[in-house]
């Protein structure tokens, strides 16, 4: 037999392409001849070797299917990850798929490297034997691994569902440097799972704390390994009312992106002269809604709720001193002692941009389902 007829023989010998008087044939001829029974070893190594670079490549498609996937519903804003900023944040997102590629892939480079170094064409039959027990192991191996793959395919796969799942959002903004928020009682409500988002797109999950359904104020906590309180906030919530006329702007999340809105306070209530909440001549959308309101001293005078239907540029916030009545309600539990309310604003005196720029790290993109 030439070569090309050897190893064509080999392949349609490991494929189960061959007659059954063909296959004994072979199987009788590997018997007699040590180098050809060596060659169906290793050619058979070589095809699953092939076989799982293969699956690799299609486990790579899937995670960038996936990473496509949460660029596309704003999880991940790529455009702004450059250099070692993008190599950190792949290794903390794909680090778990990455240390399972590199076991693949050491597992299959050593196993066969070895196998062949170790069994020469001069391999004796006890060798061949040696060689036929280490294959089934690798074997084994390969069917382990291929499990682990799939496990994560299902685990990325069911993230996916998740991620597009979320049925509302907002916005919320912390009152106290170990993680609580404050948003909109509406925003959530009813909703098993709440994430936020800061503006750097890195997501932290949080626990539902208390709701105040008729101030339509909620409380929620940060409950994340990977965030990590501060000390103080740079601006302050007000207790008493601003004045009409008084120049304001928010921040919040109409869309995946912080926005900066300007406006005033164009009357101490709200809509028939509720005194829960005021009026604001400012543009808000969906989106907005359980973001800070700020004067021009770096004070939240109230959180957005709603917006005037019937008019452009109208909208209502909830004023900032309920935010205190609902902290002191809560800390008549014990667990909620520790809560601080910033009094003070150390972004006073500064101008709007430079206020910005020390605040927008606390305001935060609300999604529930």
């Amino acid at each position: 037999m030439g070569d090309i007829k050897i190893i064509d023989a080999i392949e349609r010998y490991i494929r189960g392409e061959m007659n059954p008087d063909e296959r004994l044939y072979f199987e009788n001829l590997r018997k007699t001849n040590p180098e050809i029974d060596q060659q169906v070893v290793e050619h058979t190594l070589f095809l699953q070797q092939m076989n799982r670079f293969g699956e690799w490549k299609k486990f790579r498609s899937v995670l960038n299917e996936v990473h496509t996937d949460l660029a596309e519903h704003g999880k991940i804003n790529y455009s702004r990850l450059t250099g070692k900023a993008r190599v950190v944040y792949l290794w903390k997102r794909y680090k778990r798929v990455a240390a399972i590629a590199a076991i693949i892939a050491g597992v299959t480079t050593l196993t066969f490297t070895a196998m062949v170094n170790v069994f020469s064409p001069k391999a004796d039959s006890e060798k061949l034997t040696e060689l036929s027990r280490e294959f089934q192991n690798y074997k084994a191996q390969s069917r382990t691994q291929a499990n682990e793959i799939n496990k994560i395919k299902t685990g990325l796969n069911n993230s996916k569902s998740v991620i597009n799942d979320f049925k509302s959002g907002g916005t919320a903004f912390l009152i106290d440097g170990k993680g609580y928020l404050v948003t909109n009682a509406h925003i959530i409500r009813n909703s098993s799972r709440i994430v936020v988002v800061n503006n750097k797109n890195e997501e932290f999950s949080v626990t539902l704390v208390k709701i105040y359904a008729e101030k339509d104020i909620a409380i929620l906590r940060i409950d994340d390994e990977n965030y990590k309180p501060v000390s103080s906030l740079p601006y302050a919530i007000r207790r008493s009312p601003s004045d009409v006329a008084e120049p304001l702007y928010t921040l919040g999340y109409p869309r995946n992106d912080i926005v900066y809105t300007e406006g005033y306070l164009s009357a101490r209530t709200g809509l028939n002269g509720d005194t829960l909440s005021c009026q604001l001549g400012i543009a808000a959308n969906h989106g907005n809604s359980g973001g800070p309101v700020f004067n021009h001293e770096g004070e939240v005078i109230g959180v957005i709720s709603t917006k005037e239907t019937q008019s452009e540029g109208v909208a209502f916030a909830i004023q900032s001193k309920y935010i205190f009545d609902a902290v002191d309600e809560l800390k008549k539990d014990s667990s909620y002692q520790s809560i601080r309310i910033p009094v003070k604003s150390s972004v006073h005196g500064m101008d709007v941009r430079q206020q910005v720029k020390k605040i927008q790290d606390f305001v935060f993109l609300v999604k529930a389902n």
